[in-house]
C-alpha cells in the first residue's frame, strides 16, 4: 500500500461559519460540509426554522447581522473561516410559494420586490459580521498534516522503524507503537560499546513530499526532560546527508516544536556539512528522532542520561504556507454596473436593470465588498451570475471586471465556497462566475 495510505490531510482544525444557512446557497454549504465531515456551524436569526431546515446534527447558533451585540464570542468559537452566504430578501411581487420556488428558479423572469432594507443586509451587516469575526479568526496559517497519530494509521508498522546504535556495535534498543491518541517513541539508550543512541526512522517515502511552500514542520510532543533530535532527507539514500534540528522537552508536559526549514542542520554521521545550499524542502523522503549522546562536530548532547527514555508524539505537519482565505462572500455579478457610463440597460440581468427599484441591492453589496477588502481579514469574494436550482456539476469558468453574463447552480457555487476553504491562490481576490457552455 502506498504511503498517502496514512500520510494524512485532513481538514484544517476549527469550525466554518456558514451565515445565511438557511438561503439557498448557504443551507447547501452547510450540508456539503457536514457531510464531507469539516466542522460546521450555521448562523440563523431563526433557530427553529433552521433545525426545520438542516436537521438536529448541524451546529446552529441564532443571531442577526444587523444586529452587531447578537455576534458574540458563542457566534465565533474555535471559528476558522466564514462562508457569508446573507442577502436581502427579494420576491416576486404577486407572491410566491412557501418553498420560495418562483424566486430560486432563476429562469424565468417574475417582477421582484424587496421584503427587507438592502443596506441594512448587504452592508452594514457583511459590515458588522466580518468586523465581529476579525479578532477571533487568528491568522491561521496554511498548514499540512503529515502525520496525525491522534488516529490509527493502517501502515504504521510498514512505515516506521528502528534504527539504533547496534548498527555500530551498540546496545541501545528502541521502538515506536499506536498508543491511544500518539504514536510513542520508547527505548533504553546505552553508552556501552561506543554506543549512545537510539532512533526511529520513517522507510524513504514512494512519492517525496513537497513541502516547498512551507517555512517548517511542527511537532506537538510530551516528553521526559530529555533533549531529542528531529531530521529530515532530501534525497532516497539511506546513509546520505540527513538535516538535524535539536529540541528540549519538558517532563510530561504537551508542548508545541516548530523546527524552521531555514534552521536545519545539514550533517553526515553528526558532522556538520559547509554547504550554501538549503534543505530541499520540495523533495523530503523521509522522517526520523533520535535520543543521543552527540550533538554535532564532537559535542555533547548537554541534557543526555544514558537508560529508559519515552516522547510522545501527537502530531507532526507542515507550518507557513501561503494564507489561506478566511472570509469568503457570495456576492453577485453586476454590482459595479449601475450608473456606469455607456451601459446598455436592455442587455443587462434584472437585478442591474432595477437596482433603484430594489432598494439599491447591488450598490449595497458592492459596499459590503468594499467593507470585507478593507477588514484585514484574507478573503475572497465570489461574484455569481444569476443562480438556478438546477442539479449542477457543470464545469465553472471566472473572470474579472464584472462584465460576466451567465448562469450557474446553487450547488456548484456551495461547493466553490467549500473548494475556496483550500485554495491559498485564490486569497484576497474578486471575481465572476458562471458555468460553462
Amino acid at each position: 500500500m502506498k504511503d498517502d495510505a496514512i500520510l494524512k490531510s485532513p481538514n484544517s482544525p476549527g469550525v466554518v461559519l456558514v451565515a445565511g444557512a438557511t438561503g439557498g446557497v448557504g443551507k447547501r454549504v452547510v450540508q456539503r460540509l457536514h457531510q464531507q465531515g469539516i466542522p460546521v456551524r450555521g448562523l440563523v436569526r431563526n433557530a427553529q426554522r433552521g433545525r426545520e431546515l438542516l436537521g438536529d446534527e448541524v451546529d446552529l447558533v441564532e443571531a442577526d447581522i444587523t444586529l452587531p451585540e447578537t455576534l458574540n464570542a458563542r457566534v465565533f468559537e474555535n471559528v476558522r473561516a466564514v462562508i457569508c452566504c446573507t442577502g436581502t430578501r427579494v420576491q416576486p411581487v404577486e407572491g410566491d410559494t412557501p418553498s420560495r420556488e418562483k424566486y430560486y428558479q432563476g429562469v424565468k423572469f417574475y417582477l421582484p420586490e424587496v421584503a427587507e432594507t438592502p443596506e441594512y443586509i448587504e452592508y452594514q451587516g457583511v459590515k458588522n459580521l466580518v468586523n465581529a469575526a476579525k479578532p477571533y479568526l487568528k491568522q491561521r496559517q496554511n498548514e499540512k498534516m503529515i502525520f496525525d497519530f491522534r488516529q490509527p494509521l493502517p501502515n504504521f508498522n510498514s512505515l516506521w522503524g528502528a534504527v539504533d546504535d547496534v548498527v555500530m556495535g551498540g546496545v541501545s534498543e528502541s521502538g515506536i507503537r499506536q498508543i491511544s491518541g500518539a504514536a510513542l517513541f520508547e527505548g533504553n539508550v546505552s553508552t556501552a560499546n561506543s554506543g549512545g543512541f537510539a532512533s526511529v526512522r520513517t522507510r524513504p517515502l514512494d512519492q517525496p513530499l513537497d513541502l516547498s511552500a512551507y517555512e517548517g514542520i511542527e511537532l506537538r510532543v510530551r516528553g521526559d526532560g530529555n533533549r531529542y533530535k528531529f531530521i529530515l532527507r532530501g534525497d532516497d539514500r539511506w546513509d546520505g546527508v540527513s538535516y538535524c534540528y535539536s529540541f528540549d522537552t519538558v517532563y510530561n508536559i504537551w508542548m508545541t516544536v516548530r523546527i524552521p526549514f531555514a534552521e536545519l542542520i545539514p550533517n553526515f554521521r553528526t558532522k556538520t556539512i559547509e554547504t550554501a545550499d538549503p534543505f530541499p524542502a520540495g523533495t523530503v523522503t523521509a522522517f526520523q528522532l533520535m535520543l543521543s549522546k552527540f550533538e554535532y562536530d564532537g559535542e555533547l548532547n548537554p541534557t543526555f542520561s544514558a537508560g529508559g527514555f519515552r516522547l510522545e508524539l501527537e502530531t507532526m505537519k507542515a507550518y507557513g504556507g501561503p494564507p489561506l482565505p478566511q472570509f469568503i462572500m457570495i456576492s453577485s455579478a453586476g454590482v459595479t454596473r449601475p450608473g456606469k457610463p455607456g451601459l446598455n440597460l436592455e442587455d443587462e440581468p434584472p437585478a442591474v436593470r432595477m437596482n433603484d427599484q430594489l432598494g439599491g441591492i447591488l450598490t449595497w453589496k458592492l459596499a459590503g465588498e468594499d467593507s470585507v477588502r478593507e477588514s484585514g481579514v484574507p478573503y475572497t469574494i465570489v461574484r455569481p451570475c444569476a443562480l438556478t436550482e438546477a442539479p449542477g456539476g457543470k464545469a465553472l469558468e471566472r473572470d474579472r471586471g464584472d462584465t460576466m453574463k451567465g448562469q450557474c447552480s446553487r450547488n456548484d457555487i456551495a461547493q466553490l465556497c467549500i473548494d475556496l476553504l483550500n485554495a491559498p491562490e485564490d486569497t484576497n481576490t474578486t471575481f465572476e462566475v458562471r458555468e460553462k457552455g
